[in-house]
């Protein structure tokens, strides 16, 4: 345990830049995948087309293509750089790239929730002179969120672990210090890869049993 002690706060900083890239990219996510959801939705079918086509090609794709494309393609290729430090724009990118793979997973989630909510009450919104945007916004999304509260855990889960393959962009996150610290103590091997994966673990089990007891809280009565 040596090297885990030593390293501790090199530790620490590499766990926060985990937290950190999984926190904005939840809610870039949590925000693109309720914007997609509404397209999938919407009454007019190019919007469902082009929606369908986004979640389609993204769930699909290996996510470590997808942080290729964003780390070498848009930052390297065509040189977009949404900092002038080398590190926080690798870090955009990286996020970016969780973003745009994630929402496509919340966008199903909320969409399998949107099926749960009863077709009457659309129809009694309609009735009313509600719109789609209102009637979307105001009745059939909060009962849809509610509905799928364990399952946006679950994504949740899954994005920080996801973060780890940010190394391929260039962001210095918990695998790649386990990596480096791999190379540097080789006698101390198993003790390094059982202290990273407890700090995953340490990330993860409170996110899914604070999700499990929000859904069961806020379930929606039928």
């Amino acid at each position: 345990m040596n090297a885990l002690l030593s390293e501790w706060s090199t530790i620490t900083l590499a766990f926060w830049m985990t937290v950190k890239l999984a926190a904005v990219s939840a809610i870039g996510s949590l925000v693109l995948g309720t914007l997609l959801t509404a397209m999938r939705v919407a009454p007019l079918a190019t919007l469902r087309g082009a929606a369908g086509t986004y979640v389609t090609v993204a769930r699909n794709t290996p996510l470590t293509l997808v942080l290729l494309f964003t780390g070498l393609g848009v930052g390297a290729n065509l040189g977009v750089e949404l900092s002038s430090d080398i590190a926080t724009n690798n870090f955009w990118l990286a996020t970016i790239g969780l973003t745009v793979y994630t929402s496509a997973f919340v966008c199903e989630a909320l969409r399998s929730g949107i099926n749960t909510v009863p077709v009457g009450q659309a129809e009694a919104a309609r009735s009313l002179g509600l719109g789609f945007v209102k009637t979307l916004a105001l009745i059939t999304l909060p009962q849809a969120f509610r509905a799928v509260i364990a399952p946006l855990g679950s994504i949740l889960i899954a994005l920080t672990k996801n973060t780890t393959i940010a190394l391929v962009v260039g962001v210095s996150e918990a695998s790649v210090r386990m990596r480096e610290m791999i190379e540097t103590y080789g006698d101390q091997v198993l003790q390094i890869f059982f202290g990273f994966a407890l700090g995953f673990v340490v990330l993860c089990l409170p996110t899914g049993l604070l999700f499990g007891w929000l859904s069961r809280r806020l379930a929606v009565a039928r």
